[in-house]
């Protein structure tokens, strides 16, 4: 078991490495972002709009036709908001000096053109079930639109290994290990908890899942960002050497730290980039799967939409995390055996400091609903790519293993998992980024027909569709070759 935890760690370092997915990663959100014109720039207040203009908290029921914008999107942010919020931040900060916020911040701005374009890719190719529900994700478009199905299986597969089973194992493991520690409550009491829980949540369906999304997901970010600014208000005085300290420490991490940390630039970009992505999950091939079945008028308001999700994922939940850790001075500390304290236990020390005995409870109660959202969130996603690849008859057979695996999640704590759920979740950025800038076409013209059509008030080729996959798409690439042909024709005369 050591030797195979040792091989796939070897993997994920090349894996998550610089030479491979952070660059494919920032890259593939830097293209996005000028073939796009800054959209996460030019339309963020539009997006702001779109999303919290009509807010509200009993929205119209999902059902076959899918969700509502903002339901889609508190899905997405469901998954988006986890353990990498409170517990990777502290990780990287740990390994790569408070320079790695500096970086996430980066990575994240990149990152919101890229899920845009997975946004409405995910929109333009979406179908029905075998049911007649409203279904989609990345598996859809790289089948239909890329037309590869074999990369689509292969899609499929790891997502349901990495969300779906893994992934539901390691948020599991993060709530028993946080609350046997704030309240000792034996992991398996947290374990019958969890599966109750999710299992009641899973029966319901889409209906529940958007249900307990729209209403959970607001409530949870606003009581943690809440406890985190009352804490950074009480440290006034260090919020701008915290800041400071975060954008030189991007640039020169032993001046930001008195050499404290010992991190260097290339660790700050390393851990930064990759906690960020890992976070924000922008290019992923995850959010995708909640932003499809979103019932909105043109694809590109789900694709602001999509904007707005990573922008509280990270600018707003993850770096209220940082800045906690920053002012109470906590970023540093030992255990009693030398090592630096890192994860989830560095960012209960700093709320512990902060709010005194209580910090310790606030984050695993507020670690208890990040995770448990990621589940649901998670599972949500899995089971679009179960219906992908074996109808909707395998779907409540699955609901009982994801079950199983939460329940297993809270008991074990096997290094080997967590591995497995870095290598899973890197396997499924491949195929989704193959086919996210082999489609990048559609994603600009879409782009252009929501500004020049429907904004104008007229009439615009990509309406809302409740018929097979693709429809949107195909008539937007009957309009790519006529334009090929006519620059041809033009060429020749």
């Amino acid at each position: 078991m050591d030797r195979l935890t040792e091989i796939v760690s070897e993997i994920n370092s090349i894996l998550w490495g610089p030479w491979c997915l952070i660059p494919i990663l920032v890259g593939t959100g830097i293209f996005f972002t000028f073939q796009l014109r800054f959209v996460q720039v030019r339309l963020f207040r539009k997006a702001l709009k779109h999303v919290f203009g009509g807010l509200s908290f009993r929205g119209q029921q999902a059902g076959d036709h899918g969700m509502t914008s903002f339901q889609s999107l508190a899905t997405a942010i469901a998954a988006q908001v986890g353990t990498g919020n409170l517990a990777g931040v502290a990780t990287a900060m740990v390994m790569g000096g408070p320079g790695a916020v500096f970086w996430m911040w980066v990575a994240a701005f990149f990152g919101m053109a890229t899920i845009f374009a997975e946004a409405i890719l995910a929109q333009l190719y979406r179908d029905r079930d075998g049911n007649g529900k409203i279904t989609g994700g990345p598996a859809y478009y790289i089948s239909h639109g890329l037309g590869s199905k074999s990369l689509a299986v292969i899609f499929s597969i790891c997502t349901i290994m990495a969300v779906g089973f893994i992934g539901s194992m390691v948020q599991a493991n993060s709530i028993a290990d946080a609350f046997d520690s704030a309240f000792n409550v034996p992991t398996h009491i947290t374990g019958m908890f969890l599966i109750l829980l999710a299992g009641f949540i899973f029966i319901g369906g889409i209906r529940r899942i958007a249900s307990f999304s729209e209403k959970m997901v607001p409530f949870m970010a606003a009581v943690y960002v809440l406890g985190s600014i009352i804490i950074i208000c009480a440290c006034w005085d260090h919020i701008l050497p915290s800041l400071e300290m975060i954008v030189i420490g991007a640039f020169s991490p032993s001046a930001a730290t008195g050499g404290v940390i010992g991190a260097t630039i290339k660790e700050a970009i390393r851990y930064g980039v990759a906690r960020g992505l890992f976070s924000n999950e922008a290019g992923m091939g995850s959010t995708p799967h909640a932003h499809a079945i979103a019932r909105v008028k043109h694809p590109a308001q789900q694709g602001m939409a999509a904007i707005v999700g990573l922008f509280i994922d990270t600018f707003v939940v993850l770096t209220a995390t940082a800045v906690v850790i920053m002012v109470t001075g906590c970023l540093g500390a030992k255990a009693g055996n030398g090592d630096f304290i890192t994860g989830i236990a560095l960012t209960q020390m700093a709320f512990s400091k902060g709010m005194g005995e209580a910090g310790s409870g606030f984050v695993a109660v507020c670690l208890f609903f990040a995770a448990f959202t990621t589940i649901i969130g998670w599972y949500f996603f899995a089971v679009q790519n179960v219906k992908y690849l074996f109808g909707t008859r395998f779907v409540n057979a699955f609901s009982v293993i994801v079950l199983f695996f939460i329940m297993a999640g809270s008991y074990l704590k096997v290094n080997l998992v967590w591995e497995l759920a870095d290598l899973f979740n890197g396997l499924m950025v491949i195929p989704n980024i193959i086919a996210v800038i082999g489609l990048y076409k559609l994603v600009v013209i879409a782009l252009g027909d929501f500004e020049e059509k429907y904004e104008q008030g007229r009439k615009p080729m990509f309406r809302p569709s409740e018929e097979l996959t693709g429809r949107m798409a195909k008539a937007a690439a009957l309009r790519i070759n006529r334009r090929k042909r006519r620059d041809a024709a033009e060429e020749d005369l």
